[in-house]
């Protein structure tokens, strides 16, 4: 484990916790700690905890999420000096924390647990709004289309998706050099009245990579461009999709799942 991946506490009656994280993204400039005077979720996150005796250097996290992207299912975890049960934990940290992040939940946890090393897979949603019209009460999680995509094309093209694929045409390892394969289990779209929503479950995820296939997927189901045009990105991981990024605004990281769960 990298040195800039621990937790590292002196302490010796420390102990490891987890907690299930939600936020909203839209006031943030991502999930990860910048310098002064750039507002992150980790940043509130550390201050926080901070509060409660926390002496670590950088808390763990399932996935850096960019600026506007959304978590109902962040999960963090860290090691803290605690003498009290870990509800009494996670209401304290909600206590200190601002009205856009809230610890849904703590649980202790083996010293060996890591947030992004110990998860089997991550689940992202991502939320698309039909309405010519403006909703200022939806705006905010979705993104607003005009006009409807022809559903049942973008859910035959996004069966091409599952599997293990190389997605180097939509996106970048997060590690400098890494390597751009990763494994789909679940790529599927569901519409309740004028919402769409696109599902994706995966072993990890390539930086933008699920925002650049959620719009060519519109694309595709808009006419602008054709069906074998995913295929054809798949088929060739250095062509570079230059067709740009969904709204980071209806992203949401949903769920980070473990073993056994």
């Amino acid at each position: 484990m990298p040195p800039a991946e621990t937790d590292a506490d002196s302490n010796p009656s420390s102990a490891a916790y987890k907690s299930i994280v939600a936020y909203d993204g839209t006031d943030f400039e991502g999930f990860q700690r910048q310098a002064i005077g750039h507002r992150t979720v980790q940043g509130e996150l550390e201050s926080a905890l901070t509060e409660l005796g926390w002496r670590g250097r950088s808390l763990l996290a399932a996935g850096r999420t960019d600026q506007g992207v959304h978590a109902s299912g962040q999960v963090i975890g860290f090691q803290l000096d605690w003498r009290h049960d870990p509800q009494d934990l996670t209401r304290a940290l909600n206590a200190t924390l601002p009205q856009d992040i809230a610890v849904r939940q703590t649980e202790a946890v083996s010293s060996e647990f890591h947030p992004r090393f110990s998860a089997v897979s991550r689940r992202y949603q991502y939320s698309i709004r039909i309405d010519a019209t403006r909703d200022p009460l939806i705006e905010r999680y979705a993104w607003r289309l005009e006009s409807d995509p022809d559903l049942e094309l973008i859910r035959g093209c996004s069966a091409d998706i599952v599997g293990e694929r190389d997605f180097g045409a939509f996106g970048s390892a997060p590690v400098e050099g890494g390597h751009t394969r990763r494994t789909v289990t679940e790529a599927s779209w569901s519409a309740t009245g004028s919402n769409l929503i696109f599902e994706i479950e995966a072993n990890a995820f390539l930086y933008h990579m699920v925002r650049r296939i959620v719009v060519l997927l519109v694309a595709i189901g808009q006419g602008q461009e054709k069906p074998s045009t995913l295929q054809q990105m798949l088929n060739n991981p250095a062509a570079d999709w230059q067709g740009g990024l969904a709204p980071a605004r209806g992203l949401c990281l949903a769920n980070v799942r473990y073993d056994p769960e």
